[in-house]
């Protein structure tokens, strides 16, 4: 095969890339290791900047949003001695949407199979050649699909396929960098079918640990716990995380939750992680690829997003101007905003989360800071500008 852009992963970061490729007239194959089911089946969060939503506009994605989506004007965070809204209108004049990353996904695919572009799963054994060479060459992405090796020669290839995939390690060990930090505690979050205990989010600091209240739809709820990293779920009962979620969160919502049977139940360890530089040649890397955050500033799939906008307009800058330039500075302009992104993540997780090792001062500074928040409308005005999302 042949092909302009080859991209690697066929999550919501490669699909939205593809799709944004195909409506500037750039040709673009996607391949995924696992099946469609697969990764429609992945649940993670749904809170969605409004650069994402402006993005799947660009890319001609008819979504369900107007059904099935929540617009937030803004969140809760609850500590001991009350709790203080972050008022996401008053302080940036814009909300974020609530809507499932699954949905997101669904989405893509169905605008996908639309354009009848190529896109191919349960590929597996990829490997990626000549990234490295200058020139007009292009470069090649071998891989095995339905028993038979195959070959595709593209322009460049779009690494797309998150923290283990093969993109990253065909960057050589001694051209990259990577930056690292894993956190003592895991998220215990459950699925269930109940109604969300809150119309917004509750982001909860207690002294049993952290907590967080969200929502799919009007009868779709998604709730956290913070838990030791050696937790196990089958040690956890729907009781026992009702009751533990009912200790963390404000006494007039634990007195409102409704309870029931969780349909999904996962812990997911947290890490922040960065590689640099997020290109090699004509290999370029996007989404968690080349980072992952916490999930607690709901910057996941968002810093994607951000990533999937400067590649390809640096794309649509080669193809449709003969311009390079923006590809040449791809990795330091899509950093610049990565870093913003994961300093937030890591200061929301310090203010609100219990970790093992704090003594009485660092509890007496996080007490500090979450009061400061509480009482100075100039800090709840930082916090709301970059949960709504930094501009691209």
């Amino acid at each position: 095969m042949r092909t302009q852009v080859c991209i690697v992963g066929g999550g919501p970061s490669g699909l939205l890339l593809a799709q944004l490729c195909h409506v500037a007239g750039i040709d673009a194959v996607v391949l995924e290791r696992r099946k469609r089911e697969h990764v429609l089946a992945r649940i993670r969060a749904g809170v969605l900047e409004q650069g994402l939503l402006r993005l799947l506009e660009e890319a001609k994605v008819p979504t369900r949003m107007d059904s099935h989506g929540y617009p937030h004007d803004g969140t809760v965070l609850s500590f001991a001695d009350g709790e203080v809204r972050i008022d996401f209108r008053a302080h940036t004049e814009t909300p974020v949407m609530v809507y499932g990353q699954t949905e997101v996904t669904r989405d893509l695919y169905e605008a996908r199979d639309a354009t009848g572009g190529v896109t191919l799963h349960e590929v597996e054994d990829v490997e990626i050649g000549n990234a490295d060479l200058e020139g007009d060459a292009g470069c090649t992405v071998s891989f095995t699909h339905d028993g038979t090796r195959k070959e595709i020669a593209c322009d460049y290839v779009a690494g797309c396929d998150g923290f283990h995939g093969v993109s990253r390690q065909n960057i050589p060990v001694e051209k990259r960098q990577e930056f690292e930090r894993i956190y003592p505690f895991g998220w215990l979050g459950i699925l269930s079918e109940t109604p969300p205990v809150h119309h917004e989010l509750i982001y909860a600091n207690s002294a049993h640990g952290f907590a967080l209240c969200s929502m799919r739809n009007e009868s779709l709820s998604r709730y956290y716990v913070q838990c030791p990293l050696t937790d196990k779920v089958e040690g956890w009962s729907d009781e026992a995380f009702w009751d533990e979620l009912r200790r963390r969160i404000p006494a007039r919502h634990a007195e409102t939750l409704v309870t029931g049977p969780s349909i999904e139940k996962s812990i997911a360890p947290l890490r922040s992680f960065v590689c640099e530089p997020m290109q090699y040649g004509r290999l370029f890397l996007a989404g968690d690829a080349a980072h992952i955050v916490p999930p607690t500033g709901a910057k996941g799939l968002n810093t994607a997003a951000s990533d999937v906008h400067y590649l390809f307009q640096a794309l649509k800058a080669r193809y449709q101007e003969a311009d390079s330039a923006a590809l040449a500075t791809y990795s330091e302009t899509a950093l610049r905003r990565v870093w913003k992104t994961q300093r937030f993540s890591w200061w929301m997780t310090k203010l609100l989360h219990r970790f093992p090792d704090t003594d009485e001062y660092e509890l007496r500074i996080q007490r500090a800071e979450i009061e400061h928040l509480a009482t100075t409308p100039a800090a709840q005005a930082t916090l709301a500008i970059n949960y709504v999302g930094l501009p691209y």
